[in-house]
Formats: structure tokens, C-alpha cells, sequence
């Protein structure tokens, strides 16, 4: 028998764009859908959601697409790290989720380009992957990068979207 899957949770998206130069391969509708997607998974700590239901508050998303530069300074601010990422989390809590989640545009077009992936693909995968950061989702450890990547799969399978692993 499977587990029950939770109610549908309300969204409030934003969406900035600081960077528009792949605006054109991001319209609203395919953010919301990969956000979405990525909600359906829930939090990483099954214990904030009662089985089946879904809370009262909605999720709040904010997605930010940022160049290079800006990318660069907010990963050296927030992780002392010197350079852009492809996404970035910024979670105020697990569930409902709230957060802003910052995708480095040039970063994510050249990985896919290095990767051989579609462009919307990848943004996908990084919306999904940014999205279940800010539910609680972690990677640090094995077990946790596993259990991490295979929801990915999972959800981005459900969009039409190649594991992004192999």
C-alpha cells in the first residue's frame, strides 16, 4: 500500500528577475509548475506534516535569477565561498516552506552546455533541487545526497525531464 500523498499546497510565488538574459526560457508558468512539482515532495522531516494534510499557510517562494556578479557576492557574503553557484537557498522555514532561491543564470547555462542538457531542463532541476533545500532537504552526507537525488529523479520524471544524474 502506498503512502497517502498530501493535499495540495496553497503557493504564493514571486519571481525577480535581476538577470533576464534567459528570461525567455522562464516564463511564470514553467517556474510555478517546477516549484509545484517540487512542493509535492514535502518536507525532508516528515514529522511537520500530518499525513495527508496540507497546512493552512501557503508556501512562499520567491525565486530571484541573478548574474554572475550577484551571484558571486551572495555566495561570498552568505558561504564565504568566491564564486558563483547555480542556486542558492535562503529558507526561513521547512513547512510550509518559505523562502527565496537564487538561481545564477549564467552559472546553470553553462553547466548545461558542459553537461549536454537542455537549458530548461537544468533550470528545472535547479528549481526542484533549490526548492527541496528550503523543505529541510540536505545533501551533506551520503545517505542524505541519495535519498536527495532520487527524489529529483522522481519529481523531475513526473515534469518529462531526464535524470539529471546520469
Amino acid at each position: 500500500m502506498q503512502a497517502p500523498r498530501p493535499a495540495a499546497l496553497l503557493l504564493q510565488l514571486s519571481v525577480q528577475f535581476a538577470s533576464s538574459t534567459h528570461r525567455s526560457a522562464l516564463p511564470r508558468h514553467k517556474l510555478q509548475r517546477w516549484v509545484r512539482a517540487a512542493l509535492r515532495c514535502g518536507p525532508a522531516d516528515t514529522r511537520l506534516r500530518k499525513s495527508g494534510s496540507a497546512p493552512i499557510e501557503p508556501a512562499r517562494i520567491t525565486l530571484r535569477i541573478v548574474d554572475a556578479a550577484e551571484g558571486r557576492e551572495l555566495n561570498r557574503t552568505y558561504r564565504g565561498k568566491d564564486y558563483a553557484t547555480n542556486v542558492l537557498t535562503f529558507d526561513d522555514q521547512p513547512w510550509p516552506p518559505a523562502a527565496d532561491i537564487v538561481l545564477c543564470d549564467a552559472v546553470i547555462a553553462r553547466e548545461a552546455a558542459e553537461q549536454g542538457k537542455d537549458l530548461a531542463a537544468h533550470c528545472a532541476h535547479m528549481v526542484v533541487h533549490g526548492v527541496l533545500h528550503a523543505m529541510g532537504w540536505d545533501h551533506e552526507q551520503d545517505a542524505d545526497a541519495e535519498r536527495m537525488e532520487a527524489a529529483e529523479r522522481a519529481l523531475l520524471l513526473t515534469l518529462g525531464i531526464a535524470d539529471p544524474y546520469a
